[in-house]
């Protein structure tokens, strides 16, 4: 397992935007498919987006995803927040993706990073 490690979170004005990052402190399986979920409050993670290792993406809303294999590293580029994508945002790795991503499930992503806090402020 390689650790993840969630970075950009903090707090914005709706309208505003953030990338958040994910960092993998090594080599990954060249074919996993990385997720970005999200949890708000009082509500059950929920995938965000995610993108393959062959860059197919999907994507909720507002937000892009992209991934630069040659640093191990996977964005989640958000526009125009608004107060309900304030949450705790999560990158994931499915290991066992061959090339596709298998869906949107949290529970088919075994590797997680700890976590970056967004906040959006009306």
């Amino acid at each position: 397992q390689v650790p993840l490690v969630e970075s950009g979170g903090g707090r914005v004005h709706a309208g505003e935007s953030l990338r958040l990052s994910c960092a993998a402190s090594g080599d990954i399986y060249s074919r996993s498919c990385m997720g970005w979920f999200r949890r708000a409050p009082g509500k059950e993670r929920e995938r965000v987006a995610s993108i393959s290792s062959i860059g197919g993406t999907t994507v909720k809303g507002r937000f892009t995803v992209s991934r630069d294999n040659a640093k191990n590293t996977w964005y989640l580029q958000m526009s125009d927040l608004k107060p309900e994508d304030t949450g705790i945002y999560y990158c994931a790795e499915d290991s066992r993706a061959e090339g596709q991503c298998r869906g949107g499930e949290a529970s088919l992503f075994q590797y997680w990073g700890p976590g970056t806090e967004v906040t959006v402020s009306s």
